[in-house]
Formats: structure tokens, C-alpha cells, sequence
């Protein structure tokens, strides 16, 4: 098993916290209620940080909000991704012209990571967070897993079907499978809205106020083993059919031609028809 460090998360779990809510400062009693921490344990770490300037602490309310030494931490792991930078005017301009959100994710470790948002979301009401992780396991994620090594793929499924808690079925792994050779085959991803896309904003929406990471961790653990049993994937696009789209994603590639990033299309408020798919999928590889 791998080493865990209790007082790596807990000063982590922080961080998470502040970076997600960065317009926001919280108090002592605030950070400890949302994150579920000991006080003192609490206060040790706040005051920690607020020493080697990665926090501060306003005087009068005692409340603490990001300090200037993040933004170093910050702008050197934004480097990595210089086409976040360039590709910014792009997809605010779609975004607008779109009538819909558009965003870019990564990946880190087991998860997929928002890094940027743009357009008709609005960050202080959304619960879809810059830094929100989800599980980067089948169905998730499959814009990456096209363009990756066969042996990735099957890593990709193996820790969807743990995570399942059974074996997947044959139709399932099959369905999957060519789910993935359609996106690498078209160029991009389409994924449909489900159920579970609903009971994760709902779910997202309540813990807002808590910010529990274990809660965090359990309820996008429970959306990708519901979209696992959903009909998630639009695999065939007929131009005059209409759809009930939730994303529609293409892979960013870095110099090694494996996808870096995604870019993607959500907040998307009505059907769409095949051909407007097709349109808005050539659009989002323009600007990647």
C-alpha cells in the first residue's frame, strides 16, 4: 500500500478549499466545520502557512484567504499548460457565441482535473469548481484513453470494473470499447445527459457547504459507477437527429501526440441536432 500523510492531507484538504472558493476568506471555526478538522490541529497548519506566506490572515476579521507565495505555485504549474493561454480568447469567443460554457480539463494521477472555465457558468453559483476532480476511470475520460497505448485502455477499464465492485459484463466492456474506437475514428467525444449527471449537481450543489474531500471522493465515486449502467456515450451522429447532449469534448495533443488536455462544451440548456454537433466539435478543435 502506498505511504499516506494524514497532515499532508489535512493541509492539502485547505489549500482545496481556498483555491476553489478563490473570491471567498474563511474563518477558523469555518475551515474546521467545512473540512470536519480538529481546531487545534486546524489552527497550527492556517498558522503555518500564513507564516511562509501561502495564506493570509485579515486582522480585524481573522478570516484567512490565499496568500501572495500560491501565486508562484500557481503561474509554474499554469506553465505547463502555455495552450491554456492561447487557447483562452478562442474559447471565450465560442463560449459567447455559443450561448454555453466551455472548459478544459487535465489529468493527475487517478483523476481528472477542471482547470479552466469560460462563458455562461457563473464560478461563485456553479457547484463544478475549478479543481474538481473526478476518477479517471472508464466511462471517464475516454478522450483520453482513444489516443493512448492499448495497454492504458485496458488499465482505463480494469479500474472502472474495481471500482463497480463486479466484473463487466461482456456487452458493457464491449459497448465501451467501441465507444473509445468512435471518438478516435471522429475526433472527438459526445457524451448524453443521464440521471446521474443530475444527482451529481444536486449532490455537489449540498455539499458546498461542507467541503467534506471524503464526501467529495464518495459522491463522483457514485457518478461513475451510475454512468457505467447509463447510456452515456453517443457512439453514431445522424446530422438530423436531435440529442440530449451534456458534453462534447475534443483532445488537446502535446509533443509526444498523446492528448494533454481536453477541451469541452457543457452547461448545454437544450437538444442538439447531429449536424450542430458535428459543427461545434470542429469549432472546439480549432481553438485547441
Amino acid at each position: 500500500m502506498a505511504l499516506f500523510s494524514k497532515p499532508t492531507a489535512r493541509a492539502l484538504a485547505i489549500l482545496d478549499l481556498l483555491t476553489s472558493n478563490p473570491q471567498e476568506a474563511f474563518g477558523l471555526t469555518e475551515i474546521t466545520r467545512k473540512l470536519g478538522l480538529n481546531k487545534a490541529t486546524c489552527h497550527a497548519i492556517l498558522t503555518t502557512m500564513a507564516h511562509y506566506g501561502f495564506l493570509v490572515q485579515d486582522q480585524r476579521s481573522k478570516a484567512y484567504r490565499l496568500g501572495p507565495n500560491i501565486v508562484a505555485a500557481g503561474n509554474a504549474a499554469f506553465a505547463l499548460f502555455p495552450v491554456l493561454e492561447y487557447a483562452r480568447p478562442e474559447l471565450e469567443t465560442l463560449a459567447q457565441k455559443l450561448g454555453m460554457g466551455c472548459g478544459a480539463a487535465g489529468r493527475s494521477g487517478r483523476n481528472l482535473v477542471l482547470l479552466a472555465h469560460y462563458g455562461n457558468s457563473n464560478p461563485m453559483l456553479s457547484p463544478y469548481q475549478l479543481g474538481m476532480r473526478l476518477p479517471f476511470m472508464a466511462p471517464l475520460g475516454a478522450s483520453f484513453i482513444a489516443w493512448s497505448p492499448a495497454k492504458q485502455l485496458e488499465q482505463w477499464l480494469e479500474a472502472g470494473q474495481h471500482q463497480l465492485g463486479k466484473d463487466l459484463d461482456e456487452q458493457l466492456d464491449q459497448k465501451l470499447r467501441i465507444s473509445v474506437i468512435a471518438i478516435r475514428a471522429r475526433g472527438f467525444e459526445v457524451t448524453l445527459k443521464t440521471e446521474a449527471e443530475e444527482t451529481l449537481f444536486d449532490n455537489l450543489t449540498q455539499l458546498r457547504g461542507t467541503w467534506d474531500i471524503d464526501a467529495l471522493e464518495q459522491v463522483t465515486g457514485q457518478y461513475q459507477k451510475s454512468l457505467l449502467q447509463s447510456h452515456y456515450h453517443l457512439d453514431r451522429i445522424d446530422p438530423g437527429t436531435r440529442y440530449p447532449v451534456c458534453n462534447i469534448t475534443v483532445p488537446v495533443f502535446g509533443y509526444d501526440q498523446l492528448p494533454e488536455l481536453m477541451f469541452s462544451t457543457g452547461t448545454i440548456t437544450r437538444d442538439l441536432s447531429g449536424q450542430e454537433i458535428l459543427d461545434i466539435a470542429e469549432q472546439l478543435k480549432a481553438a485547441a
